[in-house]
């Protein structure tokens, strides 16, 4: 009466700390590991025949195993691709895998402006990954960042937007732009190290938001600001080919109380960030099509 069209099992969140101690100063790693396996497994579905199943407690097995075998500092694009290719082939049932990971932003410590050789605090930021790998090998690596808090507290406005009989919204020059960044970008080619590329698109889109430290750079909207971000990123990375990125507007409303007698200037604010703008976009290559 019916049949099986698409399934897929596995097992998600696996915390992964891995420390490397070769010479005197540590490397650090804090992992959520997510495996999704396709396979031919529907008689499991049909029939209740299990012979096919890799158990998702086995996934999880796997997952610290393959973390072991890691001898050296390696990235979690590589380590995910490492850990798909190692479920495609060893299963012949196993047909693709889809591996997410989000890295824990643990960094060093820096104590008298030197730093600690083994001590860690807890950034900003989160590093993330989807790597998905089909029954020959072949892989498509996503990476991104999510939870990067930016503000500052001028050169932002927004003005000439529609206007109709529901709008309460006044033009403004002059207000304060905050914004929780969420980005994923496509690699077309691999690049020399996974971290480095990481770290140049977190800095480029930070030095875009902000602009100089002295001058900054004015915003005309999150919207152009948003693209410039992207942009920035495709024009220092080659090897991206599409770049998404979500970025809702945390709004900080001036305070005004004419009436108790206390006269404000863009000076004290309410934050409040419910409800909030929400504005993403993806930006691909003039040359080609993003499948982002």
């Amino acid at each position: 009466m019916a049949e099986v069209v698409q399934h897929r099992h596995g097992k998600a969140r696996v915390r992964v700390g891995r420390v490397w101690r070769e010479g005197t100063r540590h490397a650090f790693v804090e992992w959520s590991v997510s495996v999704l396996l396709s396979s031919r497994c529907d008689p499991a579905f049909t029939v209740g025949d299990n012979s096919s199943i890799v158990a998702t407690d086995s996934i999880k097995n796997t997952v610290y195993v393959k973390a072991k075998e890691c001898t050296a500092i390696i990235s979690m694009e590589e380590f995910a691709i490492f850990l798909g290719e190692h479920f495609v082939k060893t299963y012949p049932q196993v047909t693709g895998a889809q591996i997410n990971i989000i890295e824990i932003p643990w960094e060093p410590i820096t104590i008298n402006g030197e730093i600690h050789n083994h001590g860690f605090k807890l950034g900003k930021g989160s590093h993330t990954c989807e790597v998905t790998i089909d029954a020959y090998g072949s892989a498509i690596v996503l990476s991104g960042l999510e939870g990067l808090a930016l503000l500052k507290t001028t050169q932002s406005g927004f003005e000439g937007f529609v206007r109709d009989k529901f709008t309460l919204l006044p033009e403004v020059r002059e207000r304060i732009l905050a914004t929780e960044v969420r980005a994923v970008w496509r690699y077309r080619s691999k690049p020399s190290c996974y971290n480095k590329a990481f770290e140049t698109v977190r800095n480029k889109l930070m030095d875009v938001f902000f602009g100089p430290p002295v001058s900054g750079v004015y915003s005309p909207s999150v919207q152009n600001t948003l693209y410039l971000m992207g942009e920035r990123v495709m024009q220092r990375l080659p090897e991206i080919e599409s770049i998404k990125l979500s970025m809702p507007n945390l709004h900080f409303i001036p305070v005004n109380m004419p009436t108790v007698g206390v006269k404000f200037d863009h000076d004290v604010y309410l934050p409040t960030d419910e409800p909030h703008g929400t504005i993403e976009a993806s930006l691909t290559r003039k040359s080609g099509h993003s499948k982002l």
